[in-house]
């Protein structure tokens, strides 16, 4: 339930009824607690069943060439699910593709069009594949097999030999959008469950976290550089801290 301070908020902005079922479509682990974490984080402690699915299996995902890919695929498998046991999501999908060598071909469009039939949710949440310099291929890769499998889902005369009935979620919300259209209010409550499951993802903390997790005075840079974040998210609507998106309804 949204507070007054997002009352001025109308149509596409304003904050959705909460929905029942919720598919994150992540390249790696952390990119969905990035993009969404505090709205995920309030979702399911008001009822939401949300499964993660990862695109990648994160091998790349480490400045130290040394550790074995096994090791570091290991690794972040267990912190993606200490992740979404923190914001509360009900399972993690790992598919397992190599990072960083993601394409976006017709056998993974179906691969996630089979789990978004099976899982029926009412709100999938995935990259913006159309971000304007967005340097990442993975990112790119993963936003446009989202985007394309919940159109093959949707779709009865598609994928029939998968045995399993077409589902069209009510909202596709893809975040690091260029244009943002909605916004889901950050509570400090969800603030703080996001920066907790983020910082679940240990091996990124030099890569993506400005090594929050070595010394207190850069986990507090961290946290300070999220809520600047999430604060210029809402003033870009005129209200408070947000998380953002671009809605789309399939």
């Amino acid at each position: 339930m949204a507070s007054n301070l997002y009352d001025e908020l109308t149509g596409d902005q304003a904050p959705i009824q909460r929905p029942a079922t919720v598919l994150t479509i992540g390249a790696h682990p952390d990119d969905a607690e990035f993009g969404a974490g505090a709205t995920l984080a309030r979702w399911n402690a008001e009822g939401t069943k949300t499964t993660m699915l990862i695109v990648t299996d994160g091998s790349k995902g480490s400045w130290d060439s040394a550790i074995p890919d096994t090791e570091l695929v290991a690794a972040r498998h267990a912190e993606q699910d200490r992740a979404a046991s923190v914001l509360g999501a009900a399972s993690v999908i790992h598919l397992d593709h190599v990072d960083g060598e993601l394409e976006c071909t017709m056998a993974l469009r179906k691969e996630i069009a089979a789990h978004i039939r099976r899982i029926k949710p009412d709100v999938v949440l995935s990259h913006d594949p159309w971000q304007r310099y967005q340097l990442h291929p993975d990112h790119r890769a993963t936003g446009l097999a989202a985007v394309d499998a919940v159109v093959s889902a949707r779709e009865p005369r598609a994928y029939r030999e998968l045995g399993l009935p077409a589902h069209r979620p009510s909202a596709l919300f893809l975040w690091s959008a260029d244009d943002p259209d909605h916004c889901e209010p950050v509570e400090p409550e969800w603030f703080d469950r996001k920066v907790e499951a983020l910082l679940c993802h240990s091996s990124q903390s030099a890569t993506t976290m400005g090594d929050a997790q070595a010394r207190p005075e850069n986990r507090l840079r961290f946290v300070d550089a999220l809520a600047v974040w999430l604060a210029d998210n809402g003033e870009h609507f005129g209200i408070g801290p947000a998380e953002i998106f671009k809605k789309i309804v399939p």
